[in-house]
């Protein structure tokens, strides 16, 4: 198994305090159920230290219901100071051992996008819990796996779509499930960056898999699709451009770099746009880059349906018709656009309750699935120069 595990940069409601954790050690056929006779902690082990693995290993340190059992990073240098910092108990040697320890129920995997399915699948066998970065994986066919690894183990793994948890995206939701914009006809998903490639693995197909469209634009796709109702996508038609690279002749304004950054190295698209079809006749349309000649960098995610519509970000909004009026409104809350901090923390909340048999599912492997077979659409049909449908 590749031990790849380095990633190079890249609360909801109060716990009960007498929760008790999951453990490996239980019977099968408990899936999802605290084993009655253990009082610890939720055990969990962060595979991967690098830059989006602080955000979880912040997240749980601040969870009363866990404990911060392991870490693993090839950096072994980089573990032993994450581990110090957030007061885990163990910096494991190889992944292999973060696996096979006991204490570890559940796992976040945090590395390159080349191994998040091949870690998955090796976590589930072992009987841990998941939570996997987006993407799943890099390709669709990569998912089978997955799937199956799931079904075997009877333990879950949640697809870390981190955006569905902001209180501005939870907030719509429980709008569009009550009705207030009717069905949804049409989406528009933009996540646009004009100087934004960061290089590193990020840049580097063979590791990542594709640049901004697997990478940011995926999250302005998933918001888009997850109001939608999550349909079937049936057709893709979709054009790519890669004429600017990672623009490293540009000096003029500061940028995010990997710590490996490499201005020579980038084999991913600048941009990426798209207009997909599902199969209750509902449409979408993605916008998205790493490189593009725009006055300023742009994100977008707007569902208009038959009774009203909405824009998630820039900021909340919404809009209706009463009294054969258009009608404006905003909600009062307290991050009208996504908040990192907030988001991961409710992300990760959730995914505890959910190992301790209190919630259910919100971000399953279906929709890592589901969401994959849209990008690997987009990505044909660019190379194809044609639509494609999905099989």
């Amino acid at each position: 198994m590749s031990e790849r595990t380095e990633r190079s940069e890249g609360s909801e409601g109060m716990p009960d305090q007498h929760r008790m954790s999951e453990r490996t050690e239980r019977s099968e056929g408990s899936e999802g159920m605290p084993d009655q006779h253990r009082t610890s902690r939720l055990g969990v082990g962060v595979i991967g230290v690098g830059s989006i693995a602080e955000m979880h290993l912040a997240a749980y340190a601040a969870n009363p219901d866990v404990r911060l059992a392991g870490v693993f990073d090839l950096n072994a240098e980089r573990s032993a100071q994450k581990a110090a910092a957030f007061g885990v108990a163990r910096v494991h040697p190889t992944l292999d051992s973060l696996l096979a320890d006991p204490d570890i129920d559940a796992v976040s995997i945090c590395t390159w996008n080349d191994t998040h399915a091949e870690i998955a699948v090796a976590a589930l066998e072992a009987g841990k819990h998941v939570l996997v970065e987006k993407p799943l994986s890099r390709t669709a066919g990569e998912t089978q796996a997955l799937v199956e690894a799931v079904e075997r183990s009877g333990r879950h793994l949640e697809v870390g779509f981190v955006r569905r948890f902001g209180s501005n995206a939870r907030v719509l939701k429980s709008f569009v499930d009550g009705g207030l914009l009717g069905d949804i006809y049409h989406a528009r998903a933009t996540n646009v960056r004009r100087l934004g490639n960061p290089g590193g693995w990020f840049a580097d197909h063979a590791r990542s898999g594709g640049g901004p469209l697997i990478d940011i634009g995926v999250h302005a796709l998933d918001l888009c699709w997850y109001f939608m109702g999550t349909p079937r996508a049936v057709t893709v038609s979709a054009v790519t451009h890669s004429p600017l690279g990672n623009r490293a002749n540009v000096t003029s304004l500061s940028r995010y770099k990997v710590a490996d950054y490499d201005p020579t190295q980038s084999d991913v698209e600048d941009f990426a746009v798209a207009l997909i079809r599902f199969d209750n006749g509902a449409s979408l349309t993605l916008e998205t880059s790493y490189s593009l000649h725009a006055l300023d960098d742009r994100l977008e995610v707007a569902v208009f349906g038959e009774r009203g519509g909405a824009e998630l970000e820039p900021k909340l909004r919404m809009v209706t018709e009463m009294h054969d009026t258009v009608l404006n409104m905003g909600p009062q809350i307290d991050h009208l656009s996504f908040d990192f901090a907030e988001g991961f923390a409710n992300e990760i909340a959730h995914f505890v309750s959910l190992c301790l048999g209190e919630a259910e599912q919100v971000a399953p492997v279906s929709h890592g699935t589901e969401v994959m077979r849209m990008l690997d659409g987009i990505y044909e049909s660019a190379r194809t120069g044609r639509e494609v449908r999905l099989s």
